[in-house]
């Protein structure tokens, strides 16, 4: 069963990613990695750490705060975020792989404010830890499996994992559902994954999804796709493995409807819930 999801464009900015498990007073969260770099935002919200409260979120993971020199290494190999954030000696800044309208003012390179010297203002932090634990993952092959945290174990209370796609341009994504058991509930508001047919999680939302049942395939309508999946304080489950493959661009006399080959919408309701 395949469910063709089909919206306008094409969005590459913010390649936010990954989980964690515990934080500053249950505070933070870890998003992406790259050459021991990662980003952290407040679990209240984007911009909402002290320099002080940074450099405690990076020193609580036996890291510290990236120097300028860590981010843009981090960002010479692909780390692109669209949210500034504390480094090291009270600097602020973001890495910007490419160039967008939206963020980074149209350029590459590091976004620099300078070192701040009102350090209570709020952002978000870049820590360096090359020996941190990792949840998610940026996949740029023709084929490949990826499972939940710590699979087949059951998967971790309070974590926040981001899987990015971006294929070749001109092909397209087809995720397979393996095994799939994420806490059920009416709403999908505890445990769920979520699929976006964008880079990032604010644009293109297909589907929440929760519970044992296997969702339908899905087949993105470009060559980018985001998965996060987000589990609260308890009640674990048993995770999945999803895996994906390429295919071409269809032909111009696709129907262009998004519903399954039983006339399903992919944005499905009940155990599946929607935002």
């Amino acid at each position: 069963m395949i469910a063709l999801i089909f919206f306008s464009a094409l969005l590459w900015d913010k390649a936010q990613a990954w989980g964690f498990k515990d934080g500053v007073l249950h505070n933070s969260i870890w998003l992406e990695r790259a050459a021991g770099v990662y980003h952290r935002e407040s679990r209240s919200g984007k911009y909402q750490l002290t320099y002080a409260e940074a450099k405690a979120v990076c020193e609580y993971e036996g890291g510290h705060l990236a120097t300028y020199q860590q981010l843009e290494a981090a960002r010479k190999i692909g780390f692109h975020v669209c949210a500034a954030g504390w480094m090291a000696k009270g600097r602020v800044g973001y890495p910007i792989v490419k160039a967008g309208a939206n963020c980074g003012f149209g350029k590459t390179g590091i976004v620099d404010y300078g070192i701040r010297l009102n350090r209570s203002e709020r952002w978000d932090a870049y820590c360096y830890n090359p020996n941190g634990k990792e949840c998610g993952g940026v996949f740029t092959d023709s084929k490949h499996v990826f499972k939940s945290p710590g699979y087949p174990n059951e998967y971790e209370n309070e974590q926040i994992c981001y899987w990015h796609i971006r294929v070749k341009y001109g092909q397209r994504i087809h995720l397979q559902f393996l095994e799939f058991d994420v806490e059920d509930d009416t709403a999908c508001m505890a445990d769920f994954l979520e699929i976006y047919d964008s880079y990032d999680d604010i644009n293109g939302f297909v589907g929440r999804f929760c519970g044992d049942e296997l969702p339908d395939d899905i087949i993105s309508t470009g060559n980018v796709m985001t998965l996060k999946f987000l589990t609260d304080a308890s009640v674990t489950a048993g995770g999945f493995q999803i895996r994906y493959i390429t295919m071409d661009m269809p032909s111009k006399s696709s129907d262009g409807k998004n519903t399954t080959s039983q006339g399903k919408t992919n944005f499905l309701s009940g155990k599946f819930g929607i935002m």
